[in-house]
């Protein structure tokens, strides 16, 4: 059974410039972690990296990217947003 509402959710705000982005990424390699994604969790890093590079192309100087995680019952809903823009992605949680 799906249901789209979160039971976690967990938002961080960072500039754009910088190795902040790195940072959002490597959070997001905990979360998976901690939610059961101990195999595959550096691929969740991975896909804030691409989304911070949809969202806040070669920077945006003083720009700030929220990076937002939802756990929506199996997966881990990433979104980023950059000013006017907005990208999602899902990452299979497996034990």
């Amino acid at each position: 059974m799906t249901h789209d509402a979160p039971t976690m959710v967990l938002r961080l705000s960072v500039p754009a410039d910088g190795e902040f982005p790195t940072v959002a990424a490597d959070v997001a390699v905990k979360v998976a972690e901690q939610l059961g994604s101990s195999a595959d969790a550096k691929a969740a890093g991975d896909t804030v990296h691409a989304l911070v590079a949809k969202v806040a192309p070669n920077g945006s100087g003083a720009a700030e990217i929220t990076v937002e995680f939802h756990r929506v019952d199996d997966q881990l809903r990433i979104e980023a947003r950059c000013a006017d823009r907005t990208s999602q992605a899902h990452h299979p949680l497996q034990s």
